[in-house]
């Protein structure tokens, strides 16, 4: 029996494309996250501006108006995959906020960042974009805001502990913050120190700082005002 069919599969051309497994239909859900996969992938390596529609459609074996049933356009579809990643990357230092001691929140929140970078840098390549397009979902400057409000209360604590003024914890949380996430970006392209080691070298300045911080600082300089 197997011979048989070896040999009708010989004598007869059109058996092979008989014989060609069908492509399983997606349904509108695995279609979605295929589209959201591919454009996050082409976003982070040619921008908003150097994607098209075209492409993302090729990419998924799909036409044009497929993109534009679920996502209304290349706009639609880029703010979703910015969305997501501002959620998982917020969800991400948050969750790692564990510990009780300060220091040790510092590092966390440290390590927390340089894990995303490192886990989703096509992600973390799109957020640091300049956005091309009013986003509803705000900007990587507005993710870095609600991340500072994060450790802006364990800043409070720490600072109304010590004696300090604890209304100065939004303006010290805006700056650690700040000084991460523009290392995580540097740290992106250059992966050089490890990990670990770039968050010591964070901490050892962010703690040390603050460990040493002035109740009243002043300045030196003959600029005061």
């Amino acid at each position: 029996m197997i011979d048989a069919v070896s040999t009708d599969s010989s004598s007869n051309p059109g058996t092979d494309k008989q014989k060609r497994p069908r492509r399983t239909r997606m349904t509108g859900a695995e279609r979605r996250q295929q589209l959201l996969e591919i454009g996050r992938t082409l976003f982070a390596a040619k921008g908003f501006e150097g994607t098209s529609v075209e492409e993302i459609a090729a990419r998924a074996g799909v036409s044009k108006p497929v993109v534009y049933e679920h996502f209304g356009g290349k706009e639609g579809l880029y703010a979703v995959v910015v969305d997501r990643e501002m959620r998982r990357l917020l969800d991400m230092v948050t969750s790692s906020l564990t510990a009780g001691h300060p220091r040790e929140l510092c590092e966390q929140a440290a390590f927390a960042l340089l894990d995303y970078i490192e886990e989703y840098t096509d992600g973390f390549r799109i957020l640091v974009r300049d956005s091309p397009i009013p986003q509803s979902t705000g900007s990587f400057a507005s993710l870095i805001s609600d991340i500072a409000t994060q450790v802006e209360d364990i800043l409070g604590r720490e600072f109304k502990s010590r004696g300090f003024d604890p209304k100065l914890a939004p303006l010290y949380a805006q700056a650690l913050v700040g000084m991460v996430a523009l290392t995580g970006q540097w740290w992106l392209d250059v992966r050089r120190p490890k990990k670990a080691e770039v968050a010591a070298h964070l901490v050892n300045l962010a703690w040390h700082g603050l460990d040493g911080l002035e109740q009243r600082p002043r300045l030196i300089g003959h600029r005061k005002a």
